[in-house]
């Protein structure tokens, strides 16, 4: 059957990513293009043998030449076929979250199959963030599909589509209300615990939400401990030692905005056993280890932010991750324990357990695993695409 996309053939290696899973085609692996589209049109994928791969949005700027859509020959890219998309993404939200729907990720780009597309909901708003040409110009369709889709739960869509991601489809950034306007501040629930959500001015989309399974297992372990949160941001760990009955908590920032927003989320809670400090994590941690001997904190939580963004900065992260696990571990006292994690995907599970085999053995102490998470579910990892699988999370006894 004629279709009526212009066509791009891909080397054998590109052929066998697709036919694994892995939704991009590298520029780098296009052989041929019939050409006559432009960045953001739906383009068709061949094999060199000539059998068909997948349609997808194509770009003429970004290295990922194709983003794959659907690799069904019978789907039309219309109303029906996105409307399909968000209702299962939307779906499976339903079915994995429970009690968290109001307040979890709805969309997650090639997880959901909607190339370039990130949608938290918090309460009553959607807020999103765009970072491909070929959504880009369907997002005025796809807003109000997910407006049906949640069925009058949702009023507002506020767009944060500033990352420089977007430079690489020819895209402008743009920031503002896509749909409707509300205030841009809300307080969603995780785990029992209220939260202020600055969903205009806060990092990313206003909340990480993807800690929510590995928050409740900090939780479960806390009673009666003297914790230590690094890189606490909002106070998500923090409230949730606190929350889970620990003796004390010091909850440390380098962010006074953000530490003035975890003091009034633990007021919001009535918790009163939290310290909050001004701090550089790292110059923290070697001042501490400088004072020589265990420290009094019998939990510490490491969550910094990704330390490597790109494959040429990870042993700089390596690095980096190894020095403020390795002195956690020389800091906490035997029997005492380590929550630490890496949101980056290029710090592969494999290099975060080697940098933490690494660590230990210079601390000269040994793990006994607890706990070992992932980002919640509503995040979902897509096998055969690593780029979902960005969050790995540890509890350690050190012995």
């Amino acid at each position: 059957m004629d279709r009526p996309y212009p066509k791009l053939t891909v080397t054998p290696k590109g052929e066998r990513a697709l036919r694994g899973g892995h939704p991009w085609v590298y520029a780098a692996e296009v052989t041929e293009d019939e050409g006559g589209w432009n960045t953001g049109d739906i383009v068709d994928v061949y094999s060199q043998k000539g059998r068909w791969l997948g349609a997808g949005y194509g770009s003429h700027t970004s290295k990922i030449q194709v983003r794959i859509l659907s690799q069904n020959t019978n789907d039309r890219f219309d109303e029906a076929f996105y409307r399909r998309r968000i209702h299962y993404a939307v779906e499976y939200r339903r079915m994995v979250m429970g009690p968290h729907f109001s307040a979890c990720r709805l969309v997650f780009g090639e997880s959901d199959h909607l190339p370039g597309l990130t949608v938290d909901r918090y309460n009553d708003v959607l807020v999103s963030e765009v970072l491909c040409a070929g959504t880009d110009r369907m997002k005025g369709l796809l807003y109000p599909l997910l407006l049906d889709e949640l069925g009058g739960q949702v009023s507002a869509v506020y767009e944060r589509s500033d990352s420089p991601l977007r430079h690489k489809e020819g895209l402008p950034p743009y920031v503002g209300w896509a749909v409707g306007q509300a205030s841009g501040q809300t307080v969603i629930t995780q785990n029992g615990i209220r939260f202020n959500v600055d969903y205009i001015n806060g990092q990313k989309t206003g909340f990480f939400l993807d800690q929510l399974s590995n928050r409740r297992a900090v939780m479960e372990l806390s009673q009666g401990r003297t914790v230590l949160d690094c890189f606490t941001h909002t106070g998500g760990f923090a409230l949730h030692a606190a929350m889970g009955g620990a003796a004390s908590v010091t909850a440390v920032d380098v962010s006074q905005t953000a530490l003035d927003t975890a003091r009034e989320n633990a007021a919001l809670n009535g918790l009163e056993n939290i310290q909050f400090l001004r701090e550089d994590v790292f110059r923290l941690l070697t001042a501490m280890s400088q004072q020589g001997g265990r420290s009094a904190y019998d939990l510490i939580i490491l969550d910094p932010p990704a330390f490597t963004k790109g494959r040429d900065t990870v042993d700089a992260a390596y690095r980096g991750y190894k020095q403020i696990n390795l002195r956690a571990m020389k800091l906490l006292p035997r029997g005492g324990l380590l929550a630490t994690c890496s949101c980056s995907h290029f710090m592969t599970d494999e290099k975060f357990r080697q940098m933490l085999s690494s660590a230990a053995k210079d601390a000269v102490v040994s793990l006994r695993q607890v706990f070992t998470g992932r980002q919640a579910p509503d995040h979902p990892i897509l096998w055969g695409v690593p780029e979902t699988d960005y969050l790995k999370f540890y509890i350690f006894q050190v012995v």
